[in-house]
């Protein structure tokens, strides 16, 4: 046996990033359920949070990065992967530090792609109906959820679970090529990556995640949440008018 040979999880550098906002009752849960081991760093990029998220973070001895001016929800993504991918890092974790997601499951979705099996990877929190709404998730969002993932899925000619969850994992090459600078501040900014994704042949899977909805979790209204709908309708627009050549859309554009 060549026990020179390492594995590839022993050759990658993972971080974690969470783009937190007001999110001082849950980070800490969220930062405690990460396997030890599992990731190499932790990055906190706050947006202008007024409780007192940056000082739970500093006092978990994560590394965080302010905002001086709240950018909104996209903007504080993209701070989140200049800084992942300034500092080395070969594998992102993205998780909305508001125990909406099981960070337990950090090791499982990253696994997937350092074993070469995809390049992006999605929690998938609707596992069946009745867990899903059992579990806390609003009706109205229940039916949103499914009703865009299935277009979507129609659409881009995948077969994911969900296309809106806040619990994902990336190569360190899908973050070099999607320009993702040219995306919203604002939420759809999950959804115009993962078009730019599937658009530039990433493989794309999910897992199997616990819905979890708690009271001070944060969460979109539905006013937001109808403009996040028609923003999602827009960029598959966008992305069909691109790939027709009607219309030179930079957001399809590699970096």
């Amino acid at each position: 046996m060549d026990l020179t040979v390492q594995t590839t999880a022993q050759r990658l550098k993972v971080i974690a990033v969470m783009p937190a906002y007001n999110a001082e009752a849950t980070l800490r849960k969220t930062w405690e359920d990460i396997p030890p081991g599992s990731v190499d760093e932790v990055i906190v990029v706050d947006d202008a949070s007024g409780d007192r998220t940056v000082e739970v973070a500093r006092s978990l001895g994560l590394t965080v990065i302010s905002h001086p001016m709240t950018r909104g929800y996209g903007g504080n993504q993209k701070t989140c992967y200049d800084e992942a991918l300034k500092r080395g890092a070969d594998l992102i974790i993205m998780i909305h530090p508001d125990y909406q997601y099981d960070s337990r499951l950090i090791p499982l979705m990253t696994g997937f792609i350092e074993a070469g099996v995809c390049d992006v990877m999605l929690g998938n929190r609707i596992r069946t109906r009745r867990e899903a709404l059992t579990c806390g998730m609003p009706l109205w969002k229940y039916v949103a959820n499914r009703a865009l993932t299935m277009l979507e899925n129609v659409v881009l000619g995948q077969n994911l679970g969900e296309f809106h969850s806040g619990f994902r994992a990336y190569s360190r090459r899908v973050l070099e090529m999607i320009p993702y600078h040219a995306n919203s501040d604002d939420f759809v900014f999950d959804q115009q990556f993962l078009v730019q994704a599937i658009h530039f042949g990433f493989r794309v899977g999910d897992v199997p995640v616990p819905v979890r909805y708690l009271r001070e979790a944060s969460s979109i209204n539905v006013s937001r949440s109808l403009t996040y709908g028609v923003q999602t309708l827009l960029t598959l627009g966008r992305w069909l008018l691109h790939r027709a050549g009607v219309r030179h859309d930079p957001l399809f554009v590699a970096r």
